[in-house]
């Protein structure tokens, strides 16, 4: 038997499911992330520097700090239902009807998926929606999208 959501937030060390989270990654062009964060996402800025930037992707804060002499990440990937999946990658975990409109969205704005919009795992407990971008910087994200956000850790 799978917990429910509220057990898996009662019993979280963390607190609450939904808390936002940080997390910082090193971009090598702060307007190219502008452009790809805002333009084709449509995040929200948060706070700036000369040097960095806080984007808020659905309620999480994302900060891109400029290194102007990074290196795009090496690239690895790891085989998960016949998609070879860009290993790291951070994720966003949204409402099926949601995860469809995105994906409809950039499609229609011309992105350039690693993994294009598809479901994953159908009919097994985990059965989602994903894909993946890269960021101007390598950086990747995946965008999932579940019909019950309870069946997360579903196996």
């Amino acid at each position: 038997m799978q917990p429910t959501e509220a057990q898996l937030r009662s019993d979280s060390p963390f607190g609450e499911a939904l808390s936002p989270f940080h997390l910082a990654l090193r971009v090598h062009d702060l307007e190219a992330s502008k452009q790809f964060y805002i333009g084709l996402l449509g995040s929200r800025v948060g706070r700036t520097d000369v040097r960095w930037i806080d984007y808020d992707i659905g309620g999480h804060q994302i900060t891109v700090h400029l290194d102007e002499e990074m290196t795009l990440p090496e690239e690895g990937d790891n085989p998960v239902d016949g998609d070879r999946v860009p290993v790291p990658h951070f994720g966003i975990v949204l409402e099926l009807e949601s995860w469809k409109a995105l994906g409809e969205r950039l499609r229609a704005a011309g992105a350039d998926f690693v993994i294009a919009p598809r479901i994953r795992f159908q009919g097994e407990p985990g059965e989602q929606g994903t894909f993946f971008l890269r960021d101007p910087s390598g950086n990747a994200l995946e965008f999932k999208g579940f019909k019950d956000r309870s069946r997360l850790f579903a196996s």
